[in-house]
């Protein structure tokens, strides 16, 4: 009997140690050289860290934006994400999550927030998809404990009905689990790096909020089961949109009227 790694041959076990080395070297090296590698421009994207947006900032007048308070603590702000008017519209490249809107977009009683959302290029600056989409009943979004409730598509065929609350534990609430929803009515890009369209629309009227995407109600909810403890203060606010970290699209269209 040997030692692993030995084995019956001196010069065998001594290869096999240094291979055992190599290997425990590349576990740990790993995800140190994915970071090197998108800071020198390589192919590999690390699905947790929010890159900084060069020339980042916000550059169509009257709109305003914050960083995730998560975002925040790891020290990246507003700048380290781009929003600019491009053709009728504008368009958004983040960097860390990030949440925008025009203080004269405000919503009050029954009333709908849309806007349209190209992806030119699905995933083209991460390796897994993120959401976009629209922001509504936003209070104090400037503060470290901001009020909003969101609904965001992702290209890959499903959507997330959340939102920010200064009473909640965690700040956030979630309506629709952790994984959020499936639905037929979200379009699915063909593959990374192909084009995807998502028309999305938040409203509320009567008694219930909701969220319609490309035509089809794909969430509706009683008033009472948003606002309360833990989450909003009311459906009145100011309307934006929001952008989960590393993603691109552009925005058109976007409007405040009635449902």
């Amino acid at each position: 009997m040997y030692p692993i790694g030995q084995l019956n041959d001196p010069v065998g076990g001594e290869h096999m140690r240094r291979i055992l080395s190599l290997a425990g070297f590349v576990l740990v090296a790993a995800p140190a050289l994915a970071s090197v590698a998108i800071a020198q421009g390589g192919a590999a994207v690390n699905q947790e860290t929010s890159n900084k947006v060069s020339g980042g900032g916000i550059t169509l007048a009257g709109w305003m934006g914050v960083v995730d308070a998560s975002e925040a603590g790891k020290g990246l702000k507003i700048t380290d994400a781009k929003l600019v008017g491009m053709g009728p519209g504008m368009h958004v490249t983040t960097g860390p999550a990030s949440t925008y809107w025009n203080p004269k977009n405000m919503g009050s009683g029954d009333y709908k927030v849309s806007a349209t959302f190209n992806e030119a290029e699905y995933m083209g600056l991460n390796d897994h998809p993120h959401p976009y989409g629209v922001m509504i009943a936003g209070k104090n979004m400037d503060s470290a404990k901001p009020e909003f409730l969101y609904c965001t598509a992702y290209g890959d065929g499903h959507f997330i009905f959340r939102g920010f609350s200064s009473s909640a534990p965690r700040g956030t609430f979630q309506m629709d689990g952790r994984a959020g929803t499936v639905n037929a009515a979200v379009n699915k890009a063909e593959a990374k790096g192909k084009p995807v369209k998502q028309e999305i629309a938040m409203w509320v009227k009567g008694d219930k909020v909701g969220c319609t995407i490309n035509g089809t109600e794909v969430a509706s909810y009683p008033k009472a089961d948003v606002i309360g403890d833990g989450k909003l203060t009311s459906l009145d606010g100011v309307a934006g949109v929001r952008f989960a970290h590393n993603t691109d699209a552009h925005v058109g269209g976007f409007a405040v009227g009635k449902p």
